[in-house]
């Protein structure tokens, strides 16, 4: 009896080329970082918004030997922690949601639960840091700022990079690093880094020619790195629709 002719599967080179098309497609269909980055940026944006709505300016002691002692030293309050707190923790659940939902439509599941324990982890330790520091009040000037038992001098470099650290370069880029390992996306990882490069950079006051007496004296901080995000939403969201064309 003749053998039977079975067809060719095609070449080692034509089914490596068919699973590298399908893994691209794939990692096309899983990816949705618009909707987070649209979240945190609009929530960085919120941030002068709230900064001016808790502006604050007191008259304190002045520090022993300060020459202004006589007439009181300027203490300026703005921003709200419980806004950071109770905002990123909606964006990350919203994030986790929006990436359920979306699985459940296309049929492929997104790995996003390490993003989403990351954010959380990081926004629970950074709200707990925040606490710790203000316990007693915002330190008057001249005091030391306490950072976890460590008593920093408020205007030096360390205790301003420290401040840096543990605010949004820690509770949004962090976790922005750890969706870019997700979503195998290296555009993400560099926009990742240039806005963790951003909000390492320390600001002094009057950034932007905006005296630190001003209500409006957050948005140096906030701006840059909400435009950024804003502008990552939507590159993000734009290729994801060419992507959508091209394989319908």
């Amino acid at each position: 009896m003749a053998d039977a002719s079975v067809p060719s599967p095609g070449t080692p080179q034509e089914v490596l080329a068919g699973l590298g098309e399908l893994t691209r497609r794939v990692r096309a269909a899983q990816r949705g970082a618009w909707f987070p980055l649209l979240l945190l940026g609009v929530l960085t944006l919120g941030g002068i918004l709230a900064g001016r709505l808790t502006f604050e300016v007191k008259t304190v002691p002045c520090p022993a030997g300060d020459p202004a002692g006589g007439t009181g030293c300027t203490l300026i309050s703005q921003g709200s922690p419980l806004y950071w707190t109770v905002g990123l923790a909606v964006a990350y659940a919203a994030t986790a949601v929006f990436y359920v939902r979306r699985s459940r439509d296309r049929g492929v599941g997104t790995p996003v639960r390490p993003y989403i324990l990351t954010g959380i982890v990081l926004v629970g330790l950074v709200a707990a840091t925040q606490m710790w520091s203000l316990r007693h009040g915002m330190p008057n000037p001249g005091e030391p700022l306490d950072f976890w038992g460590l008593r920093l001098d408020a205007d030096s470099g360390v205790t301003l990079f420290l401040e840096q650290l543990t605010g949004n370069a820690t509770v949004v880029g962090l976790p922005l690093l750890v969706l870019a390992w997700v979503e195998r996306s290296r555009v993400l990882l560099l926009l990742a880094a240039v806005y963790l490069a951003i909000e390492l950079v320390p600001l002094r006051p009057g950034g932007w020619g905006i005296p630190a007496t001003s209500p409006w004296s957050t948005v140096p901080h906030f701006a840059v790195p909400g435009v950024l995000l804003l502008l990552g939403a939507l590159g993000s969201a734009l290729a994801e629709s060419t992507h959508r064309r091209a394989a319908s």
